[in-house]
């Protein structure tokens, strides 16, 4: 039986995320019958290329919409808020890269190795609209799952060293001209960023950890349905390019034997094990650098705790933390539209 093709529009497609949305759609090949970018105004008529064919952005439009039955949006925040609703009435199943939707409670927040049945209802239609999380958030609760699932996790303290990507095209470019000498007044990343670590990512809020630290908390214990699972987490940008890594400190309700648990996390979905300290291997941003996996390195137990864990783990924020995440979402979708 010939399997069916799906309209795919992407909202957000001149950008790094929805570039990347295309190149993955093409490299994970997803059955795409026709595939609609869309931008800005101000981007109207910019080229993308998929599968060998150039294509002119347009704006979005519940007329578009209704064409589409898979909406990846990467636009913003604002921008979802403004169209999503009008995709999803218009027929679209609408997968949401922004905030906007995260913590609204009707609308499922997905990471298909952890939670994948949460995207449908009870009749096992999906929702109108599914949200992505937080690029650190997703690659932290894939390895967390399959651990909370054996060892039940008590607490979790969490220090991230992310891309300047993180920051889209605007972060990207920033470090380049830092590295060309050419400085402004203003920084997109608050502080000059090359050769520095800047731990201030998003907005800081009265309790002194910022938004995208708490994104982290709260995505964290939605996804994985654990309301009181303690989370603390540190987020500081750094000047690389493609990858953040995330230092993880994990403490368990039950006992666990070292071979068991980095048995446990080479067979979970979506997680490379490279941990061999005497061959210095172990994960980096370059490790990951357009991969779609979590990778995980520097397993050990902590050595004051016996019941705590310390690892590394490093992704592609573009990719699983962004693009790759939505993708593997819309796969979920094959078959139930």
């Amino acid at each position: 039986m010939t399997q069916k093709a799906y309209s795919v529009a992407i909202l957000g497609a001149t950008g790094l995320v929805g570039r990347t949305m295309l190149d993955v759609l093409d490299e994970r090949d997803f059955p795409v019958s026709k595939i609609i970018p869309l931008a800005s105004e101000r981007s109207r008529g910019r080229e993308v290329a998929f599968r060998g064919t150039t294509y002119h952005t347009e704006v979005p439009s519940r007329d578009v919409f209704s064409q589409a039955d898979i909406a990846l949006f990467s636009a913003g925040a604002a921008t979802s808020r403004q169209w999503a609703s009008v995709a999803a009435d218009a027929g679209a199943v609408v997968i949401d890269n922004s905030s906007a939707f995260r913590m609204d409670p009707d609308v499922p927040l997905v990471v298909p190795e952890v939670n994948p049945d949460d995207m449908f209802r009870s009749d096992g239609t999906p929702a109108g609209i599914i949200a992505n999380p937080n690029c650190s958030t997703i690659q932290m609760v894939v390895v967390l799952k399959p651990l909370h699932d054996r060892y039940r996790i008590r607490r979790v303290v969490v220090s991230t060293y992310q891309s300047v990507t993180g920051k889209g095209k605007a972060g990207r470019d920033a470090l380049e001209d830092e590295l060309a000498g050419k400085t402004s007044g203003s920084h997109v990343h608050v502080h000059p960023i090359a050769f520095n670590a800047v731990p201030h990512i998003d907005v800081f809020q009265e309790n002194g950890y910022t938004k995208e630290e708490m994104k982290m908390v709260n995505e964290t214990r939605k996804i994985m349905g654990a309301d009181a699972l303690s989370i603390s987490p540190t987020t500081v940008r750094i000047p690389v390019y493609g990858g953040h890594g995330e230092a993880l400190n994990i403490e368990f309700e039950n006992e666990f034997e070292q071979d068991d648990v980095t048995g446990l996390l080479a067979e979970s979905p979506g997680i490379i094990v490279e941990d061999d300290p005497s061959d210095n291997l172990y994960p980096m941003p370059l490790t990951a650098y357009e991969k779609d996996e979590v990778f995980v390195g520097r397993i050990r137990r902590d050595y004051w705790h016996p019941r705590t864990l310390n690892m590394w783990i490093v992704a592609d924020n573009l990719r699983k933390g962004a693009a790759t995440n939505a993708v593997q979402i819309a796969e979920k979708l094959v078959g139930r539209l």
